[in-house]
């Protein structure tokens, strides 16, 4: 009887270890001073920073969703590693937490190493754009568990925040105003519904033009951080709120206490024109509940820092809080 290896199960060992070691750059030009050891051990090491009255160590996972099936279909790898970051600590900030470092996992049928090596490329950007240091990481090769050429994503941020300032409830008003700061495209929600409009629907084709600019690139555009912007301005800032799946009808309505209400007004929205393409085929509230509209978070801000904010951010005043039922208003 003819011997079996691993390599004939699917698994190539040998594909695996030439990953690792293309990696090794990439993971290293994130580390910062507070990262013990390197690549290649069975844990990521990371001391803690000091200056902390009462640390709180806080974690934020996500992905990256169908966004992916996107990138696989164009073979566009480069940008969905920043998706997969940006999900994560874009979370971390909203409880005041600042990100310190980043693991990942992927997961494939088949390696495919220049696919992969891509994706950490993307993963390593975006904790440079975060400030944070990637130490560590999974991959994982499962011929049968997922189709030809298919892969998944997922990630795991850990940040720390004095524990007396994560309770911005307190810090929220009536009168405060909401700051938004602006997208950088759909960010990493509602990306089943964009495929089903532009591809099946509308029937586009991924090099289509739309302003000039080809669909495919348009739509992996990455998820905007915003980790840099929050630390500049953190201590003008009352409460933030990271618009994801359910837009700013539901996630804002997060940082407010039980007495205020948000009122947006819609006409300040700075809406960008990939959604007005998608707004002429898909109702105004399902489009609301859907995707940020071009509104990556929002902050609630004290009217005397309102000037600061601004001045020190691409942000714009969309609305203000008011006594009344927990909820978001877009009027």
């Amino acid at each position: 009887m003819a011997n079996v290896s691993y390599k004939d199960a699917g698994v190539d060992i040998d594909a695996g270890a030439q990953f690792v070691e293309n990696i090794k750059p990439l993971v290293k030009s994130t580390f910062d001073s507070n990262v013990l050891g390197g690549i290649g051990s069975f844990a990521g090491a990371y001391e803690l920073p000091g200056g902390y009255k009462k640390p709180v160590i806080l974690g934020a996972t996500d992905g990256v969703g169908t966004k992916l099936k996107l990138a696989i279909d164009s073979g566009k790898f480069d940008t969905v590693g920043i998706d997969l970051v940006a999900m994560c600590v874009n979370d971390l900030i909203c409880n005041f937490g600042t990100p310190l470092f980043f693991l990942d996992y992927y997961a494939t049928s088949k390696l495919d190493i220049a696919e992969s090596t891509a994706v950490v490329k993307g993963i390593a950007q975006g904790c440079l754009y975060s400030e944070c240091s990637l130490i560590g990481g999974e991959t994982a090769e499962m011929p049968g568990m997922y189709a030809p050429k298919d892969f998944d994503l997922a990630g795991f941020a850990v940040g720390i925040a004095e524990k007396d300032e994560m309770n911005r409830l307190e810090h929220v008003k009536a009168g405060d105003m909401l700051i938004a700061l602006p997208s950088s495209g759909i960010h990493s929600n509602g990306y089943s519904l964009v495929r089903k409009l532009f591809f099946e629907k509308l029937n586009y084709k991924f090099d289509d033009l739309i302003d000039g600019k080809p669909l495919i690139d348009i739509l992996l555009e990455p998820t905007r951080i915003y980790v840099k912007t929050f630390k500049k301005l953190k201590h003008k800032i009352n409460a933030l709120a990271h618009i994801t799946g359910g837009g700013i009808i539901e996630n804002l309505p997060r940082v407010l206490p039980e007495n205020l209400q948000a009122v947006v007004q819609k006409d300040k929205i700075k809406i960008l024109d990939i959604y007005k393409l998608m707004s002429s085929h898909i109702e105004e509230v399902e489009m609301f509940r859907t995707f940020n509209m071009g509104v990556g978070m929002i902050l609630v801000v004290s009217e005397e820092n309102v000037d600061f904010v601004l001045e020190n951010s691409d942000g714009y005043v969309m609305g203000e809080l008011k006594e009344g039922k927990k909820e978001a208003l877009v009027i």
